[in-house]
Order: structure tokens, then sequence, then C-alpha cells
């Protein structure tokens, strides 16, 4: 087994170093820090990935640590033929989709993906500390706000392969195997997403595309120690 580590270090591995099968082993052995730097290391592009489907914070919060609790006890399943990240980002979609339905039979109506528009209510700005000077950072989280907010108002379809395209930067053949749909449906639903974005957007939608759903240390660090805490939970009932 390959643990791609850094030379001399003969006592605690550093996980972060790992490659994704090696880090995966470790956590069907039961080595919680393995499973710590997993979630560190994919965190932004599974949460990216929860709230493009659900629309909602804290829904998609909820949702992935339901997805890294499913992966912590079937990470033994594991055999390497796809990437982890497809693997993870399958469970993902599961327990978001999962939320979907239960909210739908719940309220006998629509779930909350639909092909209407965003009601309009505000949510909390993005972090924007990375940008240059604070006209630069006004620009730029009224600008992701924009983006997020067109988003939100695509069809579900149109949105999730979106985000796994521009936002995550997966490549057809991915993305494909994440949603379990052809690769030519891959390529219509992505040009199809991006042509209605332009229609509001035009030239300013390649300056932020990157940007939207950012994923702070601090949601990070909670995301991490909830699902950790959970599975002490867990493994004491």
């Amino acid at each position: 087994m390959n643990l791609d580590l850094a030379a001399g270090d003969a006592t605690a591995p550093d996980w972060q170093l790992a490659d994704d099968r090696a880090l995966a082993a470790a956590v069907g052995a039961g080595e919680r820090d393995a499973f710590a730097a997993l979630m560190r290391r994919y965190n932004r592009r599974l949460y990216r990935l929860a709230r493009a489907i659900l629309r909602d914070d804290a829904e998609a919060q909820d949702a992935l640590q339901d997805a890294y609790l499913a992966a912590y006890r079937a990470i033994g399943t594991f055999r390497g033929d796809a990437q982890l990240s497809t693997w993870l980002s399958r469970l993902v979609s599961n327990a978001c989709l999962g939320r979907l339905r239960r909210d739908a039979r719940r309220h006998a109506a629509a779930p909350m993906v639909s092909t209407s528009a965003n009601d309009g209510s505000d949510r909390e700005l993005m972090d924007t500390s990375h940008a240059a000077s604070p006209d630069d950072a006004l620009m730029r989280a009224q600008l992701r706000r924009l983006i997020e907010r067109k988003l939100d108002a695509l069809p579900e379809s149109f949105r999730v392969v979106f985000v796994m395209r521009c936002v995550e930067e997966l490549n057809v053949e991915e993305t494909a195997q994440c949603l379990g749909i052809p690769e030519a449906t891959v390529r219509t639903r992505h040009f199809r997403a991006r042509s209605l974005l332009r229609e509001s957007l035009a030239q300013d939608l390649d300056l932020a595309e990157r940007d939207v759903f950012s994923f702070d240390g601090a949601r990070c660090d909670r995301i991490v120690a909830t699902v950790l805490a959970r599975l002490d939970d867990s493994a004491k009932a």
C-alpha cells in the first residue's frame, strides 16, 4: 500500500500527504485522523455539490454530514474502480436527493429544487477575504451573490452539471459517472446552463464562476468536528 508520505516520518502518518487509495484503506481500518483528512480534502467540492442540489446552506451541510457517515460505514466497499471523489460525490448526491424526496412527501408539495426562480430571500454573503481591496471584495461579493441567485433559478439538472463542470472543474467523464448519465447529456446540460446564465451575466460570468459557494475554514472545521462527534455517538449506541 502506497502511503505517499513524507520521508523520515516513522511515527504518526501525515494523512494530508497520503493518496486517495491509501487514505480510504486507512479509514476502513478505523484511522480517525485519516477520516478527518479525507473530509478536509473533499469538503469544498462536496459541499458545493450539495449546495447546488439543495439550494440551502444549512440543508447542504446536514446532507454532507450524513453522506460522510455513510462513507465511513461503507468505505470497505471502495475498491478503487472509480476515483474516491466520484464515489463520495455519488453518496452526497444520494443524500441530497433523499432529503428532497422526504421533503416532498412531508409537505405534499413540490420539492425544494424546481424550475422556478429564487424567492428572493437574502443569504449570508460568502467570505471575500481573498480580494485585493475592500472595493474588490464588495464587487466580487455582489457578483458572486448574483451568480448564486441565477444558479438557484436553473432547473436542478442544469444547475448540478454546471457546478460540477464549471465550479469544480470535473471533466465530462467524471461528471457523467457522478450523476449516472450519458456524457452527451452532460455536454447538452452544461451548454444550456451556460447559455441561460450568460443571458443575464454576459462577460462577468467567467470572472466569478470559480468563487461561488465558497467554503471557509471555520465551516470546514465545523463539518469535521460534527461528523466525528456523531460517529462517537453512534459507537456508544
